[in-house]
């Protein structure tokens, strides 16, 4: 079973563009599992052993973990986070959900306003949407672009070409001084969208989730493919990799993106810091206080 679920981390992962399609990739495949219950207890594991890893990475404060979360509306983004991130301590733990920017952000450079959320050491980061949005949304919605105060004689036909290269620049810089970057792509069908919104409408209790806007987005739905196919062609790399999850069955979403996650913190090698001879000293000090006030 190890070996499988350390298969599954690997098999979506995308560290090197050139020639990324993304019809290579099916939204409703899983790998062979074929058990909700058996993927659900093998998930478990996963948010124990998350527990566990994210215990050291937090007490040994050298790395940090970021995980960016993009995807179509509808493909699991927030459920998948909910459940693979259950068992973290909140202590060191932070969600970042980022909508439209607001006007004191769009004073700034389109990297700013995430930058600033980074995790710091120690810490695991979760961006559900981030920066790519900048070469998502305002790429098929043209017309946000005009609205960003970029000066004008800088909005050239290279523009999506400058900004990968910018993001590709920003996370090189960021693996260089210890934050591991793991990107994930929910990869949902247009016919299990259309099945997920109808529940928004059908069961009172998603009521809350429907939103007229996502309706007039799934329009723009062959622009949207073709942007998230060439955003994972120009900044997949070694070290900040693309994982394209099949997004179809929320179950082995699920359980694929945590297996990713395990296998990003057990590459850290981490472990509990060493004491050394003066905490030793002063370990012994305060057993003899504690034990000698009974």
């Amino acid at each position: 079973m190890k070996k499988k679920k350390e298969k599954l981390a690997h098999k979506y992962r995308v560290d090197d563009g050139k020639g990324f399609k993304l019809k290579d990739f099916d939204p409703s495949d899983t790998d062979g599992w074929d058990s909700k219950e058996h993927a659900a207890k093998e998930l478990q594991a996963g948010v124990d052993r998350t527990a566990e890893l994210q215990d050291m990475l937090y007490a040994q404060d050298k790395w940090a973990l970021l995980l960016i979360f993009q995807a179509m509306d509808a493909a699991g983004k927030d459920g998948a986070i909910k459940h693979v991130m259950s068992g973290v301590n909140p202590q060191g733990c932070e969600v970042y959900s980022f909508k439209a920017p607001s006007e004191g952000e769009l004073q700034h450079d389109f990297l700013w306003r995430t930058t600033r959320d980074m995790p710091e050491r120690g810490h695991i980061g979760i961006f559900n949407r981030s920066y790519y949005e900048e070469v998502l949304i305002v790429r098929v919605h043209p017309d946000i672009l005009k609205g960003e105060k970029t000066p004008p004689a800088l909005v050239t036909k290279n523009i999506w070409e400058q900004r990968f290269e910018d993001i590709r620049f920003f996370e090189r810089h960021m693996a260089r001084s210890g934050t591991v970057i793991r990107k994930f792509f929910l990869h949902v069908s247009k016919k299990e969208q259309k099945k997920r919104f109808l529940a928004r409408l059908d069961e009172p209790e998603k009521n809350w989730k429907f939103s007229a806007g996502d309706i007039h987005e799934r329009e723009y739905w062959d622009e949207y493919q073709d942007a998230y196919e060439d955003m994972i062609r120009n900044t997949a790399t070694k070290h900040a990799p693309w994982y394209v999850v099949p997004a179809d069955n929320k179950w082995f979403t699920r359980l694929a993106i945590s297996c990713v996650v395990v296998d990003a913190l057990e590459s850290l090698k981490l472990a509990y810091p060493k004491v050394d001879d003066a905490k030793k000293k002063e370990l012994q000090e305060g057993r003899k206080i504690l034990e000698g006030k009974g």
